[in-house]
């Protein structure tokens, strides 16, 4: 999940005095790619060679402070480290606000019509970052390991209940019971955390456990939709983000079609037919949902043993490195282990971007923070999709301006491609020296897709009729194509923090999802193979896809690199896999 933020930063960091070991200084050596702003004329950040131009580099320069004083900042408030750079919260604080005042004074006084073409976009995408970024933190120091939306609110779970609430009062106070709830579920005798519960519904070994787990749940659903009225938290919260969206012409869901180059139609249309497809191809009676992991995850039952949880680090950074990755001058800051106060999702993020300093590029640092206490393929997979943001960050050569890694539709579907290897054979003899049987790999993993799908669905169509019955609409969405027996008494749609953070964002998986399969096909005919590593990978993906940053409108970026529009044809064509192989080992 992504944070709101104007470099589109993915992540949270960790406190080295928890116990979480911060992985030694890593490198992700990305390929030195200049983008279209390196053209003859330009100095080295990408801006005109006349006063103009130096005018505006002096502003990106500004720029670049504050976004590195923002990342500081988030950065202490998620526990990861007292200080950044021998400044506590305090002096960072102070210095972003500084730097945007100055920032508004000279960006005031900018005007576009003495600029060339490129530096004006630039400030242009400078102004919108201030104005989106809402008022500065408070200086007071957070409480260590709160979590940046509580710290900037100070909202519990329970304030949601309220009725005057606003919407970011909503946001702020929902996000919190999934860090209240969700990382403190009771289960035979235990506290797990969201992601855990998950990972072990595919495993239980009877219906009445699953079940049992599905039930200790409840609580985290509850807080977020109460009894399902429309008085509910979520459902107003619903009306609140549809008003905005009907008021602005704009939202999640539009942005993130128009990435793809479509719109909201065509876009809805492509979620029913590879859900369609798959329910095609999975026929058999109905599960019940407690039951749905479980029923598609035989691989991992066969491989998890292999994936123990103090092997899923190096099992990761070493597929990186055979995809050419190499992790020797970025910093990238593991925050592994659960800990009170935690966010309840797992992300990767930076503590300072990477950018132009004293005449050389400075890398980013970064961070990737989870909270896993159970092993397995699911966590592995999970791992591995946050460490494609990290790479995909390191490899970004661009101006302070442009420093981002593009739409979020992008950078999800991105950070699946090596992700979904792990379901791959050649990826599970590799590194685990044997593999389940390939159907059963890729249904496992596609069953997981399919409920992004479904999500992505489910939020297309809520955000346009707000006033729609989300438990019975997931019901029917649910029931008809994940072949799931409806419970319309059940909120259990409301597994993903994203529906509460940022309702809309579940469509960049969704949606994703079909780029992702879209990527992959593209890459593996240009490079070869790369499920079991390929050295030329991150060479390839940097300098075509990642480098530029937003340089480059995502839309352009992509139908450049695929040669056409996006369809979802790649992405059935993966579902067919599964249908033509049938049922390899019958999952129970």
């Amino acid at each position: 999940m992504v944070r709101a933020a104007p470099t589109a930063r993915r992540a949270t960091a960790a406190r080295a005095g928890f116990g979480v070991a911060l992985v030694t200084l890593l490198v992700l050596a990305a390929v030195a790619v200049s983008t279209s702003a390196g053209a003859a004329g330009r100095d080295a950040a990408g801006t005109r060679s006349d006063a103009g131009g130096r005018d505006v580099a002096a502003t990106e320069a500004l720029y670049a402070d504050w976004l590195d004083a923002g990342a500081a900042i988030d950065t202490i408030d998620a526990g990861l480290m007292a200080t950044v750079d021998g400044r506590d919260r305090t002096r960072w604080v102070d210095a972003r606000r500084d730097a945007r005042r100055e920032l508004e004074t000279r960006l005031a006084t900018l005007h576009e019509s003495g600029l060339g073409r490129e530096d004006a976009r630039a400030a242009r995408l400078m102004r919108r970052a201030l104005a989106e970024a809402g008022p500065e933190p408070e200086s007071g120091q957070a409480a260590p390991g709160s979590t940046p939306l509580a710290t900037a609110g100070g909202a519990r779970c329970g304030a949601a209940q309220q009725p005057q609430a606003t919407a970011a009062e909503l946001r702020e106070s929902l996000y919190t019971c999934f860090v209240e709830f969700g990382n403190d579920i009771p289960f035979e005798g235990q506290r797990i955390v969201r992601t855990t519960a998950l990972a072990m519904l595919a495993e239980l070994d009877t219906a009445e456990r699953r079940r049992a787990l599905f039930a200790a749940l409840e609580p985290l659903w509850s807080a977020i939709n109460a009894d399902d009225s429309s008085s509910s938290p979520y459902r107003r919260l619903l009306r609140a983000v549809g008003a905005e969206a009907k008021a602005s012409g704009r939202s999640l869901i539009t942005e993130s079609a128009a990435t793809l180059g479509t719109n909201v139609a065509v876009a809805e249309r492509w979620l029913v037919a590879v859900l369609e497809a798959w329910r095609q191809a999975n026929p058999g009676p109905p599960l019940e949902p407690w039951d749905y992991w479980h029923h598609y995850a035989t691989a991992s039952r066969v491989l998890d043993a292999r994936v123990p949880l103090t092997a899923i680090p190096t099992l990761n950074r070493r597929f990186y490195a055979d995809l050419g990755v190499d992790f020797t001058t970025v910093q990238v800051l593991d925050d592994l282990a659960p800990r009170p106060g935690k966010r309840p999702y797992a992300i990767a993020d930076h503590v300072r971007i990477g950018r132009q300093a004293a005449g050389a590029w400075r890398p980013a640092v970064l961070t990737v923070s989870a909270s896993y206490e159970h092993a397995g393929l699911f966590v592995l997979n999970e791992l591995v999709h946050e460490y494609g943001h990290a790479a995909h960050e390191a490899a970004i050569r661009t101006r302070p301006a442009f420093y981002s890694m593009g739409e979020p539709l992008f950078y999800e579907a991105f950070a699946d491609v090596p992700a979904w290897s792990v379901a791959e054979p050649p990826w599970q003899h590799r590194y685990l020296g044997t593999a389940a049987p390939a159907p059963d790999a890729l249904r496992e993993l596609l069953a997981n897709v399919m409920l992004d799908v479904a999500w992505g669905l489910f939020e297309l169509r809520l955000l346009r009729a707000p006033d729609s019955d989300p438990n019975r609409l997931w019901s029917d969405i649910a029931q008809r194509y994940l072949n799931v027996v409806p419970h319309p008494e059940l909120s259990w749609w409301a597994l993903r923090v994203q529906l509460v953070e940022s309702p809309g964002y579940m469509i960049n998986y969704g949606l994703g999802a079909l780029l992702t399969a879209e990527l992959r096909a593209r890459i593996r005919a240009a490079i070869g193979p790369f499920d079991a590593g390929n050295a030329r990978w991150y060479g390839f993906v940097s300098q075509r896809l990642l480098a530029q940053g937003a340089a480059v409108d995502t839309s352009v970026l992509l139908r450049r690199f695929l040669g056409r529009p996006v369809t979802p044809a790649a992405l059935i064509a993966q579902v067919r896999r599964v249908q033509r192989a049938g049922v390899s080992s019958t999952p129970r």
